[in-house]
C-alpha cells in the first residue's frame, strides 16, 4: 500500500513546530543522532545528511550484519551469530524508527527484517526465548519471553522498552543481565510500540498499564515465574509507564527504572526535539496537536507516587532534557514504598554508557537492584538517595545524602 499523501497543496502543518525539519536534517548530519542531541557518540553514519535518508543507509548496515550471522550460524559459530543477529535488529529499529506513516510499505518491510534476525537470535542464544501473544481488551500483545534454562519458580522481570522502542531492544540475547543473574524476562511491545503500533494498537494516556497488566496476569501463570516476586524494569518513557504499572497493579514487587520520564511532558514534547511529539502523535493515532496536548496534560505522575508501594529504583541524570531534576525530585518525594533514587552528577538522558557507572550501562546495576529488592535484601524503609558523581566515587554504593535537597548546587558547596 502506497502511504497516503496531502494532494489538495495545503502548506498547513500537523504540529507547531513541523516546520523544524530542516533543523533536524542540520543535527542528524552534524551529530549522527536522530534525537538526545546531547550524546556524543555517533549512532547514524555520517553519509546520512537528511531524516529521509536513515531507512535507506541504516537497512543497509544491517542487511550487511544479518548476512555475517546467517554465516557464522551456517558454520556453528552460535555466539558471534547471535551477537550479530542483535546488531542487525538494531539496525532495523533504527531504520524503521524514522517512518511513522501507517501502512508505509517501507516501515512493514524493515520491521519485517528486524522480526527475521530477532528469530536469529532465538536460534542462536544460549537459553531458550519463547515469543507469545496476550489477549488483552480483545486485541493481542505481542512479547519475547527469555527464559532461565530449567527455570522454576523464579523471579521474573517485565521489561517495558522506551518511547517507541521495541521489544527486541532490551535485553541482549547476546549477553543477556538478567539471565545471568537468574531471571528470567519478558520484554513487551505495549500499545504504541513495535509490533502493537503496525497493528494499530494505539496508545492512549492510561491504556499501557492496562496492557502491561495483563502482561502480569499472564506471568503469574507461568510455571518457570514465582507469581510473588515480580519485578519490572523501564527504560525511558518506560520509566513513566512502569511507575504507571506499580501504581495500577499491587503484583508488582519492584520497579526500577533510567533514563527518567517522571514528571509533566513538557520537556519532551514542547522543549526538546519536535521528533518526539511528531513520533507520539503518530503511536496514538492522533493528528490534531491541540486533542494529542490534552492527552499529554494527563501523562504524568503526580499523584500516582502513594499508590506505588513496591521497592522503586529511580535512576535521573542531573541535566536530563525529558526530565527536569526537580520534577523527578518532586515525584521522589511522593513514592509511598521503600524508595532509592540515583542522581548521576552532568549527565542527561543516560540509555548509554556512563563515565558516572565506569564506563557502563545502566542496566547491569539496575538488574542486580531489582535482583536484591525481589529476594528481600533491601530493607522495608528504604529511603535513600545517592548523588553518584562523575569519573569519582563509587557510584551507586556510594554515601547517600542526608535528603534530597542536597543535590542542588548550594547544598553541595556546603558539604
Amino acid at each position: 500500500m502506497i502511504p497516503p499523501t496531502d494532494k489538495t497543496g495545503s502548506l498547513r502543518s500537523e504540529r507547531r513546530r513541523d516546520n523544524q525539519q530542516w533543523l533536524l536534517d542540520w543535527m542528524v548530519k552534524t551529530t549522527g543522532r536522530t534525537h538526545n542531541f546531547a550524546y556524543d557518540h555517533r549512532e547514524i553514519p555520517a553519509e546520512v545528511r537528511t531524516y529521509r535518508q536513515i531507512p535507506r543507509v541504516m537497512e543497509k548496515v544491517g542487511r550487511h550484519q544479518q548476512a555475517i550471522a546467517r554465516a557464522a550460524e551456517a558454520t556453528g559459530h552460535r555466539q558471534s551469530a547471535c551477537e550479530l543477529y542483535y546488531k542487525a535488529c538494531e539496525q532495523y529499529r533504527i531504520a524503521q524508527h524514522a517512518i511513522f506513516v501507517d501502512d508505509h510499505p517501507d516501515k512493514i518491510f524493515l520491521h519485517g527484517k528486524l522480526i527475521e534476525s530477532f528469530e536469529g537470535c532465538m536460534r542462536t542464544a544460549d537459553y531458550p526465548i519463547e515469543r507469545v501473544e496476550i489477549e488483552w481488551e480483545g486485541v493481542k500483545i505481542q512479547c519475547n519471553f527469555h527464559k532461565v534454562p530449567g527455570a522454576k519458580k523464579l523471579p521474573t522481570i517485565l521489561s517495558i522498552p522506551g518511547m517507541d522502542q521495541t521489544k527486541e531492544a532490551v535485553p541482549d540475547p547476546s549477553n543477556n543481565l538478567f539471565i545471568k543473574r537468574g531471571m528470567n524476562v519478558l520484554c513487551v511491545d505495549g500499545p504504541g510500540q513495535g509490533m502493537s503500533n503496525l497493528r494499530k494498537i494505539r496508545v492512549t494516556a492510561d491504556n499501557h498499564e492496562r496492557a502491561t497488566s495483563a502482561c502480569v496476569d499472564w506471568l503469574t501463570k507461568q510455571p518457570e515465574v514465582d507469581p510473588a516476586r515480580i519485578g519490572v524494569m523501564g527504560i525511558s518513557m518506560g520509566s513513566y509507564w512502569s511507575n504507571r504499572l506499580a501504581a495500577h497493579d499491587s503484583r508488582v514487587k519492584a520497579i526500577a527504572s533510567s533514563a527518567a520520564n517522571y514528571g509533566t511532558k513538557k520537556a519532551i514534547f514542547e522543549e526538546a526535539s519536535p521528533r518526539f511529539k511528531q513520533i507520539f502523535m503518530y503511536m496514538a493515532g492522533i493528528h490534531d496537536e491541540v486533542e494529542f496536548d490534552r492527552m499529554a496534560e494527563k501523562m504524568h505522575l503526580f499523584g500516582y507516587g502513594p499508590k506505588v508501594k513496591c521497592f522503586s529504583l529511580m535512576v535521573l541524570g542531573e541535566y536530563d532534557p525529558l526530565c527536569h531534576l526537580e520534577e523527578g525530585l518532586a515525584y521522589f518525594q511522593e513514592v509511598a514504598g521503600p524508595k532509592e533514587i540515583w542522581i548521576l552528577e552532568n549527565e542527561n538522558h543516560v540509555p548509554r554508557p556512563s563515565r558516572n557507572f565506569g564506563g557502563m550501562l545502566a542496566d547491569p546495576l539496575v538488574a542486580d537492584w531489582l535482583k536484591d529488592a525481589l529476594l528481600g535484601k533491601k530493607p522495608r524503609d528504604l529511603n535513600k538517595a545517592v548523588f553518584v558523581h562523575d569519573r569519582t566515587g563509587a557510584g551507586p554504593y556510594s554515601p547517600q545524602l542526608r535528603g534530597v535537597d542536597d543535590v542542588y548546587l548550594g547544598k553541595r558547596l556546603e558539604l
